[in-house]
């Protein structure tokens, strides 16, 4: 199955900068528990999307912000 990308440049970078602040937040302590892992899981998600230009939700509601 070939994934269509559906992500834009500023769209993916807004992701990387968010995941750089929550990992920031998670391992230099400011962030524990359970908000903490939730940030952390965040953060790989929002790496591994802006990785590959494809956001699986944005399929479910049709959206792109590809050019």
């Amino acid at each position: 199955m070939k994934l269509v990308k559906n992500m834009g440049t500023i769209d993916r970078v807004i992701r990387l900068v968010l995941a750089l602040v929550f990992l920031l937040l998670y391992f230099g302590g400011l962030v524990s528990g359970v908000l903490g892992t939730i940030l952390l899981i965040l953060a790989v998600v929002f790496i591994l999307t802006s990785a590959v230009s494809f956001c699986p939700l944005y399929t479910l509601f049709k959206l792109s912000t590809r050019k």
